[in-house]
C-alpha cells in the first residue's frame, strides 16, 4: 500500500522550514544564514501557520521589522535566503507555496565603500576596552587577529582548537576544512573563556534555549545546556558597543574587523598569497576589495620615498 501524500494545505511553516534546512547540500555557513531568516519568519508568523497561507505582504512586514536598519549586505543576504526557500517549497513534488514571498522585498544597493576599514587606533581602543564581557572580548580579538569570517569563528567547537599552536580547525566556504590562526592576545583569553569545558561550542549564548527552539545537539554545550552564540546576537552587541567609536553612530559590523585586519596587513607589506592563506580567500580578485590601502598609508609611504626627504 503506497503512502498518502501530505496535503499541501497542511504543511506548516515550521514543517517546511525544518525540511528545507535538513537538506544535505547546504554547507555550514549557508545553513546558519538560512536558519536566521527562517527563525525570524517562524517567530513572527507562528510555527503552525500553513505555508500556503503566508503572503508576500506578511513576509515584507517581517523583513521591515527585523532588518530595516540593517546594512544592505545583511538585508540582501536574508532576502536571498527567502527566495531560495520559496523556490524550493514551490518545486517539483512539493508545491507548498504558489506565491513569491520575496516579491515585495526589493534588493538594496551595496555601494563599494573604500572607507570600511576601521582606523588602527580605533581598533586598538575597541579591543582593549575593559567594560566588555569576556565572551565578546575574546570573539572580537579572535576575529581581528585571524581575519576569519565571523561564521567560521562562531562555528568553532572546543575540540577544534589547537591551543598550543594558536590555531583552530573550521569549515570554510564550499565545505572545505581549513585552519584559522591567532596571536598571543587571543591565546591568553581562550583558556579563561573555555573554563572546565572539554567539548561543545566555543562561544555560548547567554541562556538555555526554550524547549520549542532547541537547536541541534552539535550546537548545544553538554555542560551548561546553552546553545551556540548566534551571528545576529554577536553583531548586535558589537554594533551597540562601538557606536561611540563610529562617526556615523551606527556602530561597526563584525565583518569590518576582518576587512580592517586584511587592510592593515596589506599596508604593512603582506603579500597577496600570505593574505589569502590567512583569510581563506581562494581567488585573488575577491581579496582585492579587502585590501584597499588607506589614504593615510599612501601618504606616509610616499613621504618615506620622497627623494627630497632624503637630503634633509
Amino acid at each position: 500500500m503506497t503512502a498518502r501524500a501530505v496535503p499541501v494545505a497542511s504543511v506548516t511553516l515550521a514543517e517546511a522550514a525544518d525540511a528545507f534546512l535538513a537538506r544535505r547540500d547546504l554547507d555550514t555557513d549557508t545553513l546558519r544564514s538560512y536558519g536566521q531568516m527562517l527563525r525570524r519568519l517562524r517567530r513572527d508568523l507562528g510555527d503552525t501557520l500553513p505555508l500556503g497561507q503566508v503572503t508576500a505582504e506578511q513576509a515584507a512586514t517581517v523583513f521591515t521589522t527585523a532588518w530595516d536598519d540593517a546594512a544592505a549586505r545583511t538585508w540582501n543576504r536574508h532576502r536571498s535566503a527567502l527566495r531560495s526557500f520559496t523556490a524550493w517549497a514551490a518545486g517539483p513534488g512539493r508545491g507548498w507555496v504558489t506565491t513569491d514571498l520575496a516579491a515585495l522585498i526589493d534588493r538594496r544597493p551595496e555601494p563599494r565603500d573604500r572607507t570600511r576599514a576601521i582606523d588602527r587606533h580605533i581598533v586598538t581602543a575597541i579591543l582593549n576596552r575593559r567594560d566588555v564581557a569576556l565572551r565578546e572580548k575574546t570573539l572580537r580579538r579572535l576575529l581581528y587577529e585571524s581575519a576569519a569570517r565571523a561564521d567560521e569563528v562562531l562555528a568553532l567547537n572546543i575540540e577544534d582548537l589547537d591551543l598550543d599552536n594558536k590555531r583552530g580547525r573550521t569549515t570554510g566556504k564550499g565545505g572545505d576544512i581549513r585552519w584559522i590562526h591567532w596571536q598571543s592576545s587571543t591565546a591568553r583569553l581562550l583558556p579563561r573563556l573555555i573554563g572546565g569545558r572539554a567539548s561543545g561550542p566555543l562561544f555560548l549564548a547567554d541562556r538555555r534555549p526554550a524547549p520549542a527552539r532547541t537547536p541541534a545537539t552539535s550546537d548545544l554545550c553538554p555542560n551548561t545546556g546553552r546553545g551556540r552564540l548566534s551571528y545576529e546576537r554577536a553583531e548586535y552587541l558589537f554594533k551597540q558597543d562601538t557606536k561611540q567609536h563610529d562617526p556615523r553612530r551606527r556602530g561597526y559590523t563584525l565583518h569590518q574587523l576582518r576587512h580592517s585586519r586584511l587592510t592593515h596587513l596589506a599596508e604593512d607589506g603582506w603579500s597577496a598569497p600570505m593574505l589569502m592563506a590567512l583569510s581563506g580567500h581562494e581567488n585573488i580578485r575577491s581579496l582585492a576589495i579587502y585590501t584597499n590601502v588607506s589614504t593615510e598609508a599612501v601618504g606616509t609611504a610616499l613621504a618615506q620615498q620622497d627623494p627630497a626627504r632624503r637630503h634633509r
